[in-house]
């Protein structure tokens, strides 16, 4: 039976599209199958950090993303006072990605700026108000039903990827459960446009008060954001009534400053899959894991699984890896999202302390702390891959590899393109790599290396010699398994 395509995407949000993106620029056949018929026209994500970027930038839309975020050098948690309990500084500095560590986002704006770069993908189609209803799964592919405009259609692909949100149908038709993490607060979102941005905090703030922990933070140009946690009591009908909006508001004196574009009441949850792939179905963004919003992580999560799963999908798919490579994704990628859910149920905790004794006992910690320089000044480092397609005990192996700036403003990704790079001392002072070499000459002699091969998701996969780095990584794609150095 031929296929219609090498891969077919439920869902066709941040995560959905970027993963398209990556994989149809690889020569991947690539359907995106969108529910809706048109991308949802207000706010909803807030953030998106330096890798994150990085990835858009891959995918063609970084520069029209930047042009309408914002930045800000501080993310601030205050307490009732005012007081500050936890400052992270330099939010706004250049990051290892190659961008700066924290840009506010409006959530439409990146999701029109992916669509257009995947409609110059010439492997790749988006088809909005396309509906799967239900596959099945054998040895080769994935053959699914699909309601569209025209009427039922089958779609028969080699691997099918559900990026269709937290309630996912491809997640509860493939079986999977989800672990959950023990974190689950009712807020409400208020965003509002702005007309005069002088009257707003110029800062990210998280309001520590027992009375109504908030949150205060910047969002795409000429936007802005509050989120007030729901008591005990209040129903979601009457915290979203205008007047009582008005009344959260007013202590921050911003009436005919603002205007509200959106209101809506969550419930702030960390889960995670309990597996990631079945068979040829593949899990990725809120299908795969829902993170509370306090660390800003829950699109850059999504984009994180697309970049790790973009190349994998297309090594085995174009006949250069085995299919068990994509068994690494899981164990690749769980343990940093574990990590960015803990630290952000940390922030959440914190945050949301009702109580008057706990908020004092939490306040008294934290000065104490602070005294004694034991707060992080600086934006969380997320733990490296630890296992996978990486050349474990080998310097840097499972590291991020930053993306320097030559003197010009070019990015190394653009000057070294897609794929893995073998990059050894001996050659940087040829022209691919002269004008990065300072940088890159340090990295190694950090890691003191001869030679780092960095893979396409732009981790390490192993420093050495150069001829043995590439037998490796060959016989990692192949073999599926690896050595320690």
């Amino acid at each position: 039976m031929e296929f219609d395509c090498d891969v077919l995407i439920a869902g066709g949000g941040p995560t959905g599209v970027t993963l398209a993106i990556l994989l149809a620029r690889r020569g991947v056949r690539v359907i995106v199958a969108e529910k809706e018929a048109g991308i949802y026209p207000l706010p909803r994500a807030a953030h998106i950090d330096h890798e994150g970027m990085r990835i858009l930038q891959e995918a063609g839309a970084a520069d029209a993303v930047f042009a309408t975020s914002r930045r800000t050098p501080r993310y601030d948690f205050l307490n009732a006072r005012g007081q500050v309990l936890l400052r992270f500084d330099r939010t706004d500095r250049m990051a290892a990605g190659g961008w700066p560590g924290a840009n506010m986002i409006h959530q439409p704006s990146v999701e029109a700026a992916l669509r257009t770069s995947l409609a110059s993908c010439d492997t790749a189609a988006l088809h909005p108000s396309w509906t799967i209803e239900r596959f099945s799964q054998d040895t080769a592919g994935v053959t699914a039903q699909l309601s569209t405009p025209e009427g039922p259609r089958e779609i028969r692909a080699r691997y099918l990827v559900g990026a269709d949100g937290a309630r996912s149908p491809v997640r509860e038709a493939a079986g999977i459960a989800f672990d959950d993490l023990a974190f689950e607060e009712p807020w409400l979102v208020v965003d509002v446009l702005v007309d005069d941005a002088s009257r707003l905090p110029s800062a990210n703030l998280q309001i520590c008060d027992p009375a109504r922990p908030t949150t205060c933070v910047l969002m795409g140009e000429g936007r802005h954001r509050w989120e007030f946690m729901i008591k005990p009591g209040e129903t979601a009908e009457k915290v979203s009534d205008d007047a009582f909006i008005e009344t959260l508001l007013a202590p921050w004196d911003v009436a005919d400053a603002v205007r509200i574009e959106r209101k809506a009441v969550y419930t702030f949850r960390a889960r995670i899959a309990s597996q990631w792939r079945k068979g040829r179905v593949l899990l990725a963004g809120d299908a795969a894991h829902q993170t509370p919003p306090f660390a800003g992580q829950g699109m850059c999560s999504g984009l994180r699984d697309a970049a790790n799963l973009a190349w994998k999908l297309a090594s085995v798919i174009g006949g250069d890896a085995g299919d068990d490579l994509l068994d690494s994704y899981q164990p690749e990628r769980a343990p940093n999202l574990r990590a960015t859910i803990d630290m952000a149920v940390m922030m959440g905790r914190m945050v949301c302390t009702t109580s008057r004794w706990g908020a004092f006992v939490r306040d008294t910690k934290f000065r104490l702390a602070r005294a004694l320089g034991k707060l992080p000044d600086g934006p969380a480092d997320y733990p490296p891959i630890s296992t996978g397609a990486i050349l474990t005990g080998s310097p840097g192996a499972g590291s991020y590899f930053p993306q320097p700036l030559c003197p010009r403003g070019r990015r190394l990704d653009d000057a070294l393109g897609l794929g893995h790079w073998l990059i050894a001392r001996e050659d940087l002072d040829t022209p691919r790599f002269s004008a990065f070499a300072p940088t890159l000459a340090a990295w190694l002699d950090l890691h003191q290396a001869e030679a780092v091969l960095v893979r396409p998701d732009r981790y390490v996969f192993g420093t050495g010699s150069p001829g043995d780095l590439a037998a490796r990584w060959d016989a990692a794609l192949v073999g599926g398994e690896l050595q320690q150095a």
